[in-house]
């Protein structure tokens, strides 16, 4: 009796009885019957191979979220602005450290989008307690600066 499992199509064992494994291969494997008969056997049968999941295709590079200049832009605009009485880059204050929301909040489109919304609007609950207050007259588009810039610390 000879028995061959097929292992995720790249090995083959010979479960023999009374044979010998002649060769080990891919995806069958041959056996000898041992020299009582002399008989011999040619590729044992495969199981039926499971369908093979299809790999996604590689992604592209991802597009950097923001240039080196409106990093730069969101980094003077920070030191400018009233966030820094409530953060810093890497220590806690009243608010979150700036380091500490980089590494919560992939550096994304969605994160940019997300987090520039809540530097606007205000908000609390994520970090604790103590609410941040709405900055309503901040042009979006340098609080969308500032957040690039505070999520492109994760990468340094």
């Amino acid at each position: 009796m000879t028995k061959c499992l097929l292992l995720a199509g790249l090995l083959c064992w010979a479960v023999c009885k009374g044979n010998q494994v002649r060769a080990v291969s891919g995806a069958h494997c041959h056996v000898e019957q041992t020299k009582q008969t002399g008989a011999k056997q040619g590729p044992a049968k495969k199981a039926p191979a499971k369908a093979a999941k299809a790999k996604p295709a590689a992604k592209p590079a991802a597009k950097p979220v923001a240039s080196a200049q409106d990093i730069e832009e969101g980094k003077a605009l920070l030191s400018k602005s009233d966030c820094l009485a409530c953060h810093k880059v890497d220590q806690k204050l009243v608010g979150p450290a700036y380091m500490d929301v980089a590494k919560k909040y992939p550096n994304t489109a969605a994160s940019v989008t997300q987090l520039s919304t809540k530097v606007l609007n205000g908000g609390s609950g994520v970090w604790g307690q103590v609410a941040m207050a709405p900055h309503p007259t901040l042009p979006a588009a340098d609080a969308k600066k500032m957040v690039q810039y505070i999520l492109s610390l994760n990468a340094k």
